[in-house]
């Protein structure tokens, strides 16, 4: 089950950065969530995951995120 309590806070951070920041939203009950999940090594919901414009992980949050890391990140 995601968190609903995440939602606004990842709601806001997608609005702020909207054209400097893609959110994608996985649903890891379907099949393309399944081998994300896989493929990235999170088995808990919600897990955040940052990655560099060049596609490299630089962070992961899991239950919750900081908007501030996201911010300073993009720095």
């Amino acid at each position: 089950m995601a968190c609903t309590a995440a939602k606004p806070i990842v709601d806001g951070i997608e609005a702020q950065y909207q054209g400097r920041l893609v959110v994608l939203r996985v649903n890891v009950q379907d099949p393309a969530g399944k081998a994300l999940a896989s493929q990235y090594d999170f088995r808990v919901t919600p897990t955040f995951i940052f990655f560099d414009a060049s596609g490299t992980e630089v962070w992961r949050s899991v239950g919750s995120i900081a908007p501030q890391k996201v911010t300073d990140s993009l720095k």
